[in-house]
């Protein structure tokens, strides 16, 4: 993490040694648009922390853990698929369920389910797209998903490990 912090700090100076004026323009729009994703990813923090607190991690391993891969998997699909959750929330959640003992195969489902999956944002896609095209595009999600958590799970080990040997 420090090297990136270094390559960021690198280019803002380089940034600002090349056009000040536009240097100090970018830092503001960069400022403002934080300002306004920090509240939502702040409430959201929070109501994923106080939920997750109240759910036994004991309940999370169980059902999500490396011991019950495909039930995970599923379970994890199933909740990625129906919920609305952006990246910045996504992605730290991912790493809270990673330090609780869920696998990276069940956290590749789910990230790549919420992220690909809409069936939360399904009437508005029928709307533009039309039923049939709304319909493939998800079916097509979500088989990809599927298979990017088995792909997961063999780089990691956890599926077919004498592959890794």
């Amino acid at each position: 993490m420090i090297y990136l912090y270094a390559v960021v700090l690198i280019a803002l100076i380089s940034s600002f040694v090349a056009d000040k004026t536009r240097t100090y323009k970018a830092i503001k729009i960069a400022y403002k648009r934080f300002s306004r994703i920090l509240p939502g990813f702040v409430g959201m923090l929070v109501l994923v922390s106080v939920i997750l607190t109240l759910v036994p991690n004991k309940f999370i391993v169980q059902y999500l853990g490396k011991s019950n891969m495909l039930t995970g998997t599923v379970v994890a699909s199933f909740f990625g698929s129906i919920t609305l959750m952006p990246g910045f929330i996504a992605y730290p959640l991912c790493g809270i369920l990673l330090q609780k003992g869920v696998s990276y195969t069940v956290i590749s489902a789910f990230s790549t389910t919420l992220m690909m999956v809409g069936f939360v944002t399904f009437p508005i896609e029928q709307r533009y797209f039309g039923t049939k095209v709304t319909v493939v595009r998800n079916l097509l999600s979500f088989l990809i998903a599927l298979v990017v958590a088995v792909m997961t799970g063999i780089f990691f080990g956890e599926i077919f490990p004498w592959m890794l040997r």
